[in-house]
């Protein structure tokens, strides 16, 4: 039932919307779920279709822009997620998810603090990943790291806002685009992350998130052709076997990730290895003068 404010009326439910192509849109099917005081979009298959396609087009742009561009608007993110800390906070403690107010400060925090580690990296990734290789005759052979292209995330139900930025920023950070499967638990957090990027200067397309049944849009997000990877982060081993095999139907890379809910905020979640995990390495021969 919906909330009555101080003079006995009743409060307006908010509509969650789902966040494609850098735009907050129903669903197609005008199916959502409510949620609390508030009713929450249901992705389709038609919506998930729809994120793919603004993932492919915002992906061009996205990668198109300078490395130290990226690190600048990511950046912007951490300032427009400071600036909604106490809602970020209120959301993930409204969710009767067992999160008191002090705790879901701290999540708010370490998300913040995450997603700024991971903007520092965007200038500095290529030099690390790259290599001069040693070869025989007169060429030099360098590696070079490039973006897979887009990359399908099923985020962890929990917790919920830091689960989510820790899945989608690391694939961002070399110039993927994603398209992300929000926690099925505690939608409104994460639309409520999506109002962050949307006033972020991100651009459109490079990071679409949808709330929903898993069990409507994994499948189709696992088999989709023009999605190149797919990283789930599940502790359920049934849900991990079928992405397994679904993806292999189209040679998708699979990123997989078992880990508990209580070991987010642990300082392994920063790593360099989940942006090498979502890109390609590129050769170049090039003819030595003699």
């Amino acid at each position: 039932m919906a909330k009555k404010d101080a003079e006995g009326r009743l409060a307006v439910r908010k509509m969650y919307k789902l966040y494609v192509g850098g735009q907050f849109i129903r669903s197609e099917s005008g199916r959502s779920e409510a949620f609390g005081d508030a009713n929450v979009a249901r992705a389709s298959r038609k919506d998930l279709r729809d994120a793919i396609v603004a993932a492919r087009t915002g992906q061009s742009a996205w990668y198109g822009t300078t490395p130290a561009l990226r690190g600048q608007i990511l950046y912007r993110l951490t300032e427009m997620m400071e600036g909604r800390r106490v809602e970020l906070a209120d959301r993930l403690a409204a969710e009767d998810l067992g999160l008191g107010r002090a705790d879901a400060r701290k999540e708010v925090g370490l998300a913040i603090d995450r997603v700024l580690w991971y903007a520092g990296w965007c200038d500095k990734y290529a030099a690390v990943l790259s290599a001069r290789n040693p070869v025989a005759g007169p060429h030099f052979n360098f590696s070079t790291p490039e973006p897979m292209g887009i990359v399908g995330v099923v985020a962890p139900d929990r917790p919920s806002l830091l689960g989510l930025v820790t899945a989608v920023i690391p694939p961002l950070v070399s110039g993927n685009s994603v398209v992300a499967i929000a926690s099925e638990t505690d939608p409104r957090t994460a639309i409520a992350f999506a109002e962050c990027v949307a006033t972020s200067d991100m651009h459109a397309g490079a990071l679409n998130i949808l709330t929903g049944k898993r069990s409507d849009l994994i499948p189709h997000l696992a088999r989709h052709m023009d999605v190149n990877a797919i990283a789930v982060y599940s502790a359920d081993p049934e849900t991990n076997a079928d992405v397994t095999r679904m993806a292999s139907e189209n040679l998708k890379r699979v990123y997989l990730e078992t880990a508990v809910e209580d070991a987010w905020s642990d300082a392994r979640f920063e790593d360099l290895d989940r942006v090498a995990a979502f890109i390609e390495i590129k050769t170049i021969w090039h003819p030595a003068a003699i």
